[in-house]
């Protein structure tokens, strides 16, 4: 289940972009602004909103460590801002002057490219904040760009449909026809696909477009060779055009947003759709994953970002359906506890060894399984009364009155985080 955990709606105008740090969620808006927020608790950043572009901001990215904000708007300028404490660091001009369309910057937070409306694509120096190399396609507007996890490539898409990989010094490696009305939004699975030859990588990339569809392209680097761009699948599921396409850190699941006002959750491995949300009343134009915490950001036409988080439940699933080969029928439960802990699910691991999970029980969980047989009551109490309740020998829910196999007591952090927010609030008033 993924569950609306906050809802943003400081914007004027619509929500052209959002992107995640480690600690910080950034917002853009036709109104002109970018705007900072806490991981922590959503408060905004007190030196938030961000001013200083003229005309609509259409995209924001961070930097690899956070430390680097930037920004690009019609006004054809690309700005680097300080994440600390909101400060212009550079404002770099298109050469053209035309509208900037997109920005990314490279993984090692050497570059940074700039995409604008008249098909120019600049490489910047992001330590110098000069112009690098600078380049164009042939026919349409830049409006997506994202770079290759090793870093020697990234490819740009275009409003007439084009794909396009470049490499480092500019030049111009591949183009094809992707999708017949125009590319919207493409994106890099971080992780590698399993089962490389030796010496080769492959990772997925996502393209979706006006054609109301996603498609996954497998592309591979190899020093020597080069690289090979294959195309995979297509993802269905929208009823209109396709604005947004993101992957999740770990490279288990592609989000994506459209005019038909949903955001779909499709799993990478079996290209099935998890989740349908529907809360948005106006055009999805953006959506991104955080990179260390499963939140998930959408926004909107209608002025608004929704911060959604996934539960227990589906986060162990989507990683017990992860590698699914690494998982053997010999795991003892020390080795299926160690695993737990090394995906972030510490929370489970007593509830896992009261119910004597090794490996051929893991293979074996699912989504139900995990509410229902290891009775993960799902519902939340005060600490000290379900303390309370266990010690008087009930092994019963409160709520459902279903026999608890486990009196292991998981924290709602969500929950407290929330409370923590109102009474801050509350405070501040």
């Amino acid at each position: 289940m993924v569950k609306l955990l906050h809802t943003l709606a400081d914007h004027e105008d619509d929500v052209n972009c959002c992107a995640f740090s480690s600690s910080l969620l950034a917002t853009c808006s036709l109104d002109k602004t970018i705007r900072l927020y806490s991981l922590s608790d959503f408060a905004e950043a007190p030196y938030s909103p961000l001013k200083f572009h003229t005309y609509a901001v259409h995209c924001c990215c961070f930097s690899p460590s956070g430390h680097i904000l930037a920004s690009c708007s019609t006004d054809g300028t690309t700005v680097l801002w300080d994440t600390q404490n909101g400060q212009i660091l550079a404002v770099m001009e298109q050469p053209s002057g035309s509208p900037v369309r997109v920005c990314r910057f490279s993984p090692d937070s050497t570059c940074l490219v700039s995409g604008a409306s008249d098909g120019t694509v600049v490489l910047w120096n992001a330590q110098s904040y000069k112009l690098h190399r600078c380049a164009s396609v042939k026919d349409g507007s830049l409006v997506a760009c994202a770079f290759s996890p090793p870093g020697n490539l990234f490819v740009t898409g275009s409003s007439c449909g084009d794909l396009t990989v470049w490499d480092d010094k500019m030049r111009c490696l591949h183009s094809e026809k992707a999708h017949d009305l125009g590319i919207t939004c493409c994106d890099f699975s971080s992780q590698p696909v399993p089962g490389g030859e030796q010496g080769l990588q492959f990772f997925q990339l996502a393209s979706c477009g006006q054609d109301c569809q996603i498609k996954i392209w497998i592309i591979s680097f190899i020093h020597i060779l080069g690289f090979e761009l294959k195309y995979k699948s297509t993802l269905t599921g929208h009823c209109a055009p396709v604005l947004a396409c993101a992957f999740s850190h770990d490279g288990q699941m592609l989000v994506s947003g459209s005019v038909d006002k949903s955001v779909i959750v499709y799993d990478t491995n079996t290209e099935n759709i998890l989740h349908t949300l529907t809360q948005h009343t106006r055009y999805v134009t953006t959506c991104a994953f955080a990179p260390n915490i499963l939140l998930l950001a959408t926004g909107s036409m209608d002025k608004t970002v929704n911060i959604w988080q996934f539960d227990t439940e589906t986060l162990c699933q989507a990683k017990i359906q992860d590698h699914p080969k690494q998982f053997t029928e010999n795991w003892s439960e020390d080795d299926v506890s160690n695993w737990l802990c090394a995906e972030g699910l510490e929370d489970l691991v007593d509830i896992f060894k009261m119910n004597n999970i090794d490996g051929r029980e893991l293979l074996n969980l699912t989504k139900e399984s995990l509410a229902d047989d290891l009775k993960i009551d799902g519902y939340s109490y005060e600490k000290e009364a379900m303390e309370n309740w266990i010690s008087k020998k009930k092994r019963t829910s409160p709520m459902t009155n279903l026999v608890l196999s486990s009196v292991i007591l998981i924290p709602n952090r969500t929950l407290k985080m929330a409370i923590d927010r109102w009474l801050s609030e509350t405070h501040q008033k």
